[in-house]
């Protein structure tokens, strides 16, 4: 009950602190209280009080000590129960938990591969990049050969053409 009043809201805790600790009192004393009744000597000193005091006081006052006990058992078994229900959630919000880190944990692994994946292909691209530039350049340069031959070629057939005409 403790620990559950001091996880609440500042203005209910107070006023629940001060409860449990009087019923923690109200405890102590009935327990005490227990003890005497219970004890040897006390049941003798109980016996000798019955005797001496009368039996209808002392039957008052144990029915009245009877039914403080009775509820100070009820409110430590309903404690009790609180307590099991709050080690219960406290599990279960446990459990989630794991849970919840087990599902980071294999997306954080999905990133990672995904992530060498992306590295993997940049390096193709770039390897792309590379062997169509030297493509492209050669080309270029094929090109510009090809050009020279026609070039070349033309002035040969107007040599020819010149020296048949000529000549």
């Amino acid at each position: 009950m403790d620990l559950e009043a001091r996880n609440l809201q500042p203005s209910i805790r107070a006023d629940l602190l001060v409860k449990i600790r009087e019923y923690k009192s109200d405890l102590n004393n009935l327990k005490g209280a227990l003890k005497r009744v219970t004890s040897i000597n006390a049941q003798q000193g109980a016996r000798e009080e019955l005797l001496e005091s009368g039996m209808a006081d002392t039957l008052g006052v144990s029915a009245d000590q009877r039914s403080r006990l009775l509820r100070a058992t009820e409110r430590q078994n309903q404690t009790t129960d609180r307590l099991r229900d709050s080690h219960r959630t406290m599990l279960e919000t446990e459990e989630l938990g794991v849970s919840i880190l087990h599902d980071l944990s294999q997306q954080r692994q999905s990133l990672l591969h995904a992530h060498d994946v992306l590295d993997e292909v940049d390096n193709n691209v770039g390897k792309s990049r590379r062997t169509i530039g030297g493509m492209m350049r050669r080309m270029d340069r094929n090109k510009w050969i090809i050009g020279l031959i026609i070039a070349v070629l033309v002035l040969a057939i107007l040599v020819i053409l010149y020296f048949k005409f000529v000549h």
